[in-house]
């Protein structure tokens, strides 16, 4: 495994990221603890979940899991860069969502609680809130930081100047702010180029991709159309609309030799800007088979080819539009 440090922090973590979106609606707890042993074993240490995981209100069913194979000891904890989340809704009342000081206080005891831990490495807002200001946001945070519950602050989900917007506010408390972003990324959903990844670079944020297989779409989806989150409807019809992009993609990389999950990681993995793609395995031969992405390098000829069929917004802003 490589590693690499996580934005402009000290904080070192494994070239790919375990995510555990997958342990408790579709990988039981037994599998999702032998999913977690297995990476250790595989050099993986940074591990994403997020307090809605597991998709019930309120129960926080996936950072259980997370907490249960933490109490088994054994140093798991004290291996792990754990991230979690904050946002999403965890009841009903009008404070059980969203960035006020209020729920970002309750939000973190309650994943404290499940995770069986005195502290998270890595918190992260799941989504911007437009309505809360930074300074309230801020202020919530820096108090987690004193008090030892949170370590390292991070986004989700935010647009290019969200991430000035919300380290200007930080600077001016003298506070470190946002090291990182969570954002959507893939080969067939290239947007945040214009604008996010500028910006991170610039305020030396790390960047750690969710769905780096575009839902399946990029491991091998015409041959494994009706596997897993592929058999669902809308990634059906996703499939079929870019049919030729996919066809194109698995002869390059059948002629290439690898599986198509393989390259799309890899391409990814290339882009200096890029600090742990997410890999959310549902089995450990998904987990074993990501490996491969770390050894991998593409060479200009490939990774133009994979422009041609893949093209991105035309680079950063402005010069996507502009002369």
């Amino acid at each position: 495994m490589e590693y690499t440090h996580l934005g402009r922090t000290g904080l070192k973590v494994s070239r790919l990221c375990l995510g555990t979106m997958n342990f408790g609606p579709l990988t039981t707890e037994q599998d999702g603890f032998a999913i977690m042993d297995r990476a250790h074993e595989l050099g993986v240490n940074f591990f994403d979940t997020a307090n809605v995981y597991g998709w019930k209100t309120g129960e926080g069913l996936t950072e259980q899991i997370v907490g249960r194979w933490f109490a088994q000891g054994g140093r798991r904890r004290e291996k792990t860069v754990i991230a979690t989340k904050v946002w999403g809704a965890m009841g009903e009342w009008p404070n059980e969502s969203k960035l006020s000081a209020l729920n970002i206080r309750r939000a973190c005891e309650g994943s404290l609680k499940r995770l069986q831990t005195d502290h998270i490495d890595l918190y992260q807002m799941h989504h911007v809130d437009r309505r809360t200001p930074w300074e309230e946001i801020w202020q919530a945070m820096e108090l987690l930081v004193r008090q030892g519950k949170v370590i390292y602050v991070g986004s989700s989900n935010f647009a290019g100047w969200h991430i000035v917007q919300a380290n200007e506010a930080a600077k001016d408390r003298s506070f470190m702010g946002l090291v990182s972003d969570q954002p959507k990324y893939s080969l067939l959903d290239r947007m945040i180029e214009l604008e996010l990844i500028p910006a991170c670079i610039g305020y030396g944020l790390g960047i750690i991709p969710y769905s780096p297989l575009a839902g399946g779409m990029l491991g091998g989806a015409l041959r494994k159309v009706t596997e897993g989150r592929r058999a669902e409807d809308r990634i059906q019809q996703a499939i079929e609309r870019n049919r030729p992009k996919l066809e194109a993609y698995e002869a390059l990389c059948a002629e290439m030799g690898e599986k198509p999950a393989d390259v799309a990681i890899a391409w990814m993995l290339a882009n200096p800007a890029i600090t742990s793609p997410i890999i959310g395995p549902r089995t450990m031969e998904q987990l074993e088979g990501a490996m491969r992405a770390i050894d991998l390098r593409l060479s200009s000829d490939i990774l133009q080819s994979l422009d041609k069929i893949f093209p991105g917004p035309g680079g950063p802003a402005p010069e996507a539009w502009a002369w």
